[in-house]
């Protein structure tokens, strides 16, 4: 916010020079113009620029034939106001319509109406405009080192996470807040803002990858969230439990490297295999605990199948520098 502040400023500045040099009557208009322009990225700033020059084109078209029709009353603003901002808004342009009241009621000050006045005004809005504009187009704050410190943040708290579950396998009592997994939903949503705001900014050649990330971990806490049920209806410790620690002790490791390893997948794989072999429980109480495990299984199986699906998007998409991997 700090920074759009300061783009305004410059950009505002800009318009009354440019509109004073060139002798153009209201260069203060064309100030307020560019104050209205200047937005947060550069994609939304063409389209903002866009609609506002178009809405106060058409704007001002229909104010010349009211008040050529009805004259220069207060009430008239009323008339124009019924019928032109439900038309702008029809138009697509509803985001112009103070930009285009702006320019009517600088006419209706004026009371006059003219070729030169129109002209007037059509130079103002594209020297405020385009001043906001150029300013937005010439530099907009880089997202990357923010988007690379969410990340390592989030992979920490994944990785806080899975030895929790592990520590949990081992031992039942073992006792969790799970403020983590709040704090990296939180974290997940921040990168996704940040991520579609970056991507707002790439005019040519967008990179989605830290989208893809994002949305990834997004995902993947939904299946975390079915793994802490599952594991809390582990309440004792048995063989097969120890066997699912060890496997989340090395998701706790994978889940922060740069590459997809498929260490832990192989893992699983061996586990599942190993389940199958064994012989039936004897109890009903084993028979619950080992269906849970294995319904653990088949969670952490879905989940590392989002990891390497979308891993496989990002390396088609571009060789994401940095992005993530389990």
């Amino acid at each position: 916010m700090g920074f759009r502040v300061i783009k305004t400023a410059i950009a505002t500045l800009l318009a009354i020079i440019v509109s004073d040099a060139l002798g153009i009557e209201g260069a203060l208009s064309a100030g307020l113009l560019a104050i209205l322009g200047v937005d947060v990225t550069r994609k939304r700033s063409i389209s903002s620029v866009s609609s506002r020059f178009f809405a106060s084109l058409l704007g001002l078209i229909m104010a010349f034939i009211i008040f050529y029709i009805l004259g220069f009353h207060i009430w008239v603003l009323a008339v124009y106001i019924l019928i032109a901002f439900p038309i702008i808004a029809r138009a697509k342009f509803k985001e112009g319509i103070v930009t285009s009241s702006v320019v009517v009621f600088r006419v209706f000050g004026g009371e006059e109406i003219s070729l030169q006045v129109m002209a007037t005004q059509i130079e103002l809005l594209i020297i405020g405009l385009g001043s906001a504009m150029l300013v937005n187009l010439l530099y907009m704050p880089k997202e990357e080192d923010k988007l690379l410190q969410i990340r390592r943040k989030v992979d920490g708290l994944f990785s806080v996470i899975f030895k929790h579950i592990a520590e949990s396998l081992r031992d039942p009592e073992h006792l969790w807040d799970g403020s983590e997994l709040i704090e990296a939903g939180k974290l997940v949503d921040e990168g996704l803002t940040s991520a579609n705001r970056a991507l707002e900014n790439q005019l040519i050649s967008p990179n989605e990858a830290w989208n893809v990330y994002f949305y990834m971990r997004k995902q993947q806490l939904e299946r975390i969230e079915g793994m802490l049920e599952l594991v809390s209806l582990v309440f004792e410790r048995i063989p097969q439990g120890e066997a699912m620690a060890a496997l989340f002790d090395r998701l706790s490791v994978d889940v922060s490297r740069e590459f997809y390893t498929g260490q832990t997948e192989k893992m699983l794989h061996q586990l599942e295999q190993q389940f199958k072999a064994m012989n039936l429980p004897s109890t009903r109480e084993e028979f619950e605990l080992r269906a849970h495990l294995l319904q653990l299984c088949h969670e952490l199986s879905f989940y590392l199948e989002v990891a390497r699906k979308d891993k496989a998007r990002q390396a088609q998409k571009a060789s994401a520098q940095d992005t993530g991997d389990l």
